[in-house]
């Protein structure tokens, strides 16, 4: 999942960041309201966090320019500012949260959860696909119980093809998906990443031809011929 923080504090943006990388999200950091604006027309986001104190455009501003443009991904707004008046002046601008500065980061952690839910993006924690089953509350991946170690990449990618069933990834959507604005690699990664992902599966009893290539396209999960729905 890829999530867009809005900060213009480098300190805080920061350690957000690196505590939600941790929890295997995607994020990008925008320090001011327009590249924020911009970061969002670029790319689609699972959630966004967004400071009210911006420069350039503040987070107000933002906020009701996206919801004004049709965009319906959660936002959850953190601010230094707690009265009343800028609560309501950020849910009514369509704000789903508001989280007062300074907070507690499980605290963050679970509202932003709440809100993924509410999307339902997080409504199923197991996930399992043909005896391979990732369990996004604790970052665990197994083949037929059978434990396997995966790197942070490696477990967003079968996340990212396991939510999305039998759908084709080209290695640029790919890309698109997993990795931060900022830091795009060539496309020669995602084989070489695809790569060792076959030879992990391969070692805890999976086949070798697991996770597909369909020539000319991408890579799926191989669905089950009797199941199927090609």
């Amino acid at each position: 999942m890829r999530i867009l923080i809005v900060e213009d504090d480098e300190r805080i943006a920061e350690s957000l960041a690196e505590a939600l990388t941790d929890q295997h999200y995607v994020i990008d950091i925008a320090s001011d309201g327009e590249k924020g604006w911009e970061f969002a027309k670029a790319l689609t986001y699972d959630l966004i966090l967004l400071d009210l104190m911006l420069p350039k455009l503040d987070g107000i501003s933002l906020c009701q320019q996206l919801r004004s443009r049709g965009y319906r991904m959660p936002i959850l707004l953190l601010t230094a500012r707690d009265t009343t008046a800028d609560k309501v002046a950020g849910l009514d601008v369509g704000a789903d949260d508001y989280v007062v500065k300074p907070y507690k980061l499980q605290e963050l952690m679970a509202r932003l959860r709440a809100l993924l839910r509410r999307g339902g993006l997080e409504a199923t924690p197991v996930l399992e696909w043909e005896g391979l089953q990732l369990d996004s509350s604790t970052c665990e991946v197994t083949y037929n119980n059978c434990p396997m170690q995966t790197t942070p990449k490696e477990y967003r990618l079968l996340e990212l093809f396991m939510r999305r069933g039998c759908r084709v990834f080209s290695r640029s959507a790919i890309l698109e998906n997993l990795w931060s604005f900022e830091e795009p690699p060539g496309e020669d990664t995602v084989k070489t990443h695809i790569k060792r992902l076959r030879q992990k599966l391969k070692v805890v009893g999976a086949p070798d031809d697991f996770i597909e290539t369909v020539y000319g396209l991408g890579y799926r999960l191989k669905p089950n011929p009797r199941s199927a729905d090609i």
